[in-house]
């Protein structure tokens, strides 16, 4: 006998530690001979992180999938596996290595920190494997990999090399988001803008040649910035070429104040001259935008701050070539060599004001770029790195989706996907950081490097090269006789004084995280090696993830996929949008808006939670989550396992034989045919990555047509003790029938409470001959219209009368005659065959057929008739005719409130997102209560 509630605490975790037990989640459980293979990549989670409301959605999706292909018989494979996620992980260890005082990374050395990372792998890593297992993912463990592991990281260094080879990797010194906080290069996704109150100085600088006037225009160029610090850095003055204010100036210099660099005065579109002065001041080292003017011009890149973002002058040949080294210039580096940006700042506009430099300072607000890890204000840095042509990379991929052999779901992610590919910029792939995939590139004394496999390739490279130099050089090292790693040494000579020996050293920069994670999907197959499983899952077929990394990983997948593999990673991409709060703001831990998915598990069970994601996740729209929504499919849950009992005590029989085409009862067959067309709406919905419908459709069909309607509609058949038994056997088998299919097509949306319920609804004295997990999905084609218009018929007369009774508020114990006017013979024939549940279900007293709707009746249309019920006497026609009337009023008014606010420019352009979107909602209800009680009015003007 099932359990009075379901206990999903309880239920959980021993329903999916018997999956796993069980194989059921290796890859081709359950498969059907011959079956084609299906195949995901799950987006690997940091090996740092913990599972938040991202993927708890993201997860939920791909089980789905993976569940519903299981049984449909394909051989499948989730492919599961975790990312070293570089910055989080060096951070999180060596954050713990400070709390216990111990000594730092930079103490240790390199080989000890790296150590002391697997350890913490070992020990701590990975908490979201056990997460996901919470939310019931049912991904192939045995195989899960690593984006560090030996096989991965093979893959990485021959990516590496074989494009270095091609010419698509290459070292160039470019300006990158430089942290100067982890002292590293960042990726554009670990760049976050925050906005800051601060200031825009405008800055005077002196025309060459003119005598310098602070009062006198014309002896100067004012420049605005609100980065006042960096002008140390400036080698030239931009104006617009079309700017007429300026035109007299074009060609000529300027003098760079407290330094005394003559700048040029170019012409530039980068220039507006709707801004400010129209003038800029162009920082090539220190400025994305004035980079790419400095690499029109040809200009100087002169940078003046360190790794740490702390001022340097001092030895700075760039910064000192062709300067007078007066005094005022010494000064100058002993007043700000060290200092820090921000301390610097300061003094650099106090030196300015002194000189007469400085024209104004205006409060200005702006996005000032910070590192998400970091914390601090990111600096366009001008460093030596490693990139990748990923322009070239790109063209295969940007074909591959316009030819259709790769399509995003939703299809306006397309264009974003073409914006950006087409518009590509080198991949900076080096990171100064010491866990993650080292370079495999080897230096020597002179600086020539050596990109290999291996420690032996690297050597053997080098011997050629100084042995018999580089391209018909003449060798540097004619009577090499060794080549060996180590630090940089005189070496081995021999008495004339030839060199025998030379180092070389390794890069000590690791790759970028991303660049590994473009390999995911062929690298965890055995890539490079040519393995079955290689051979068999891929291409994989179905991407699911985030918008917010197309760019960084989708896209790069795609370059690496094509390249290596020669073919798309996957067909499918599947771009879910965010979960949001309830009021629509995106979720932070500084607004205190964070929703914990395993605290709403705890509360409500993983199911109401996979549920509530996958009904709200229609595509392209963000998820607004509230916990009463979990709550209230939580109790969706609860009234499938109360439908389920109902079954048990009433003698459902499951598992035995039921053939809907035998059934004589209309109930059953109608039942039957909807089952089939809700299976139908939901495999559909799903290969077309709709989930939301098809969740949306099981829901109306479980709760409303199953156990609203029929379960209600059979009671008489199975309570009556006169009722013929054929008729009760049929129904109960019905039932029993009806059931074993829904909790089949709910599994892979709700699998523990359905794989409970299909191992507790067991036939008696037997077992289930598998579990619902490894179960075929429902092949339904049985479908008896009439039946079904018929029933439906019946459902739609009594609900239609129930839903005017509600509305003009007419007691729920009252019974009021249906008066059927216009009816069809068929209609008629349907009163008659139906009266007793009409009667009973509809709380009429009597139902008759009439040419006319009496006087005073409340009229409501079904199918052709009409259907009327006279109210006069029964309620108070006048005053349910007053409270409707207000009810109106107040929601018109508040209809009125809320378009004027919608209506107001300001009010749409301050507000937030979400509140604006609130507005919305609260007006699209307003005006639903309007024409709900407009209808209401109209039935009472009879």
């Amino acid at each position: 006998m099932l359990d009075k509630n379901y206990d999903a605490a309880a239920v959980e975790p021993r329903i999916y530690d018997a999956w796993d037990k069980s194989g059921a989640f290796k890859a081709g459980a359950g498969a059907a001979p011959g079956a084609k293979p299906f195949s995901i990549v799950i987006p690997p989670p940091n090996v740092t992180g913990s599972l938040h409301m991202g993927h708890a959605l993201n997860n939920t999706l791909q089980d789905i999938l993976v569940r519903f292909e299981r049984m449909r018989g394909r051989d499948v494979l989730w492919q599961v596996g975790l990312d070293h996620a570089g910055i989080a992980t060096q951070m999180v260890v060596e954050r713990q290595m400070m709390e216990r005082q111990e000594p730092g990374r930079r103490d240790i050395g390199r080989e000890a920190f790296v150590e002391k990372i697997w350890d913490w792998k070992a020990e701590s890593g990975g908490t979201i494997i056990g997460q996901l297992k919470r939310l019931g993912a049912s991904a192939d463990w045995s195989r899960e990999r690593f984006t560090m592991d030996e096989g991965l990281s093979r893959a990485v260094v021959k990516v590496f090399v074989a494009l270095y080879e091609e010419g698509l990797i290459y070292k160039d010194k470019r300006l990158v988001n430089w942290d100067p906080a982890l002292i590293t290069a960042i990726s554009d996704l670990e760049v976050v803008q925050v906005e800051t109150k601060g200031h825009l100085w405008h800055l005077r600088y002196p025309v060459e040649g003119a005598d310098f006037d602070p009062e006198d225009p014309s002896t100067f160029i004012t420049v605005a910035t609100t980065r006042p610090e960096t002008m140390l850095g400036d080698t030239a003055v931009a104006v617009h070429p079309d700017d007429e204010r300026w035109q007299h100036l074009i060609g000529k210099f300027a003098i760079l104040p407290l330094v005394g660099r003559r700048i040029p005065i170019i012409a530039d579109e980068y220039s507006d001259p709707e801004k400010g002065s129209g003038a800029v001041k162009i920082t090539p080292a220190h400025d994305f935008n004035d980079f790419e003017v400095g690499k029109r011009h040809n200009l100087p890149m002169i940078s003046v701050l360190d790794r740490e973002a702390n001022v340097t002058l001092a030895g700075n040949l760039d910064f000192l070539a062709d300067l007078p080294k007066s005094g005022s210039l010494i000064e100058l580096i002993d007043a700000l060599e060290g200092l820090d940006r921000f301390t610097a700042r300061a003094s650099v506009v106090a030196m300015m004001e002194e000189g007469g430099y400085l024209a104004e300072v205006e409060d200005h607000s702006h996005a000032v770029p910070h590192g998400d890890r970091g914390g601090v204000p990111i600096e366009p840095f001008l460093t030596d790195q490693w990139y990748v042509d990923a322009h070239t990379l790109a063209q295969p991929a940007i074909a591959s989706v316009r030819e259709g052999r790769s399509v995003f779901y939703p299809k306006t992610w397309e264009k974003t996907y073409y914006e950006w590919m087409e518009n590509i910029q080198p991949w900076c792939i080096s990171r100064q950081l010491w866990w993650g995939h080292q370079i495999p590139a080897w230096y020597g004394p002179d600086g020539a490097f050596f990109v290999a496999a291996s420690e032996d390739e690297a050597k053997d490279q080098a011997y050629r090269h100084y042995k018999f130099g580089a391209e018909g050089g003449v060798p540097m090292a004619p009577n090499l006789e060794r080549v060996v790693i180590g630090p940089f040494e005189a070496g081995a000579l021999d008495d004339a004084g030839n060199v025998l020996e030379i180092s070389l050293q390794r890069d000590e920069d690791v790759l970028d995280t991303w660049f590994s994670s473009a390999l995911w999907p062929f690298s965890t197959l055995g890539w490079p090696d040519e393995t079955a499983e290689l051979d068999r899952y891929f291409p994989t077929n179905t991407l699911v993830t985030g918008f917010d990394i197309i760019f960084f990983w989708v896209a790069r997948m795609m370059m690496m996929g094509l390249h290596f593999m020669k073919a798309e990673p996957f067909r499918d991409i599947y771009m879910h949008a965010l979960v949001r709060d309830e009021k629509g703001a995106k979720m932070s831990k500084s607004k205190g808006n964070v929703i914990d998915p395993l605290s709403l598990i705890d509360q409500y069970g993983a199911d109401a939670l996979r549920f509530t994601l996958t009904a709200m996740a229609a595509q392209g729209r963000d998820i607004k989550l509230a916990t009463n929504r979990v709550e209230g499919y939580r109790n969706f849950a609860t009234k499938l396992w109360n439908a389920a009992r109902f079954a048990e005590m009433n003698g459902a029989v499951h598992g035995a034989p039921f053939d809907p085409e035998a059934a004589t009862e209309k109930l059953n067959r109608w039942i039957v045919t909807e089952t089939t067309r809700t299976a139908r709406a939901v495999t559909e919905a799903l290969e077309a990555y709709r989930f939301n419908d098809a969740a949306n459709a099981l829901y109306r069909f479980v709760w409303n047509t199953f156990c609203d309607w029929y379960l209600e509609l059979v009671k008489p058949v199975l309570m009556n003790e006169d009722a013929d038994e054929a008729a009760k056997a049929e129904t109960r088998a019905a039932i029993g029938w009806t059931l074993d299919r829904i909790v089949t097509l709910l599994h892979p949306f709700m699998p523990f409470i359905t794989e409970e319920l299909w191992g507790r609804t067991a036939p008696e004295g037997g077992a289930r001959d598998r579990q619902l997990i490894l179960t075929p999905w429902p092949a339904l084609d049985f479908e008896d219209a009439t039946a079904a218009d018929e029933i439906n018929w019946l459902v739609d007369l009594i609900s239609q009368v129930r839903s005017v009774r509600s509305e003009i508020n007419v007691p729920p114990g009252a019974m009021v005659p249906l008066i059927i006017v216009g009816a069809s013979e068929a209609t008629r024939a349907r009163l008659v065959t139906h009266d007793a549940l009409i009667r009973r279900l509809a709380r009429a007293a009597e139902v008759t057929v009439a040419d006319a709707p009496p006087k005073g009746a409340v009229q409501t249309m079904v199918g052709e008739a009409t259907i009327a019920l006279p109210l006069a006497g029964v309620i108070d026609l006048d005053a349910e005719r007053a409270r409707l009337g207000k009810e109106r009023d107040k929601a018109s008014k508040d209809i009125a409130k809320i378009q004027a606010k919608l209506g107001n420019e300001q009010f749409v352009s301050r507000a937030p997102e979400e509140v604006i979107e609130e507005q919305r909602e609260r007006l699209a209800e307003a005006e639903s209560l309007v024409a709900k009680v407009d209808a209401a009015l109209e039935r009472l003007k009879g």
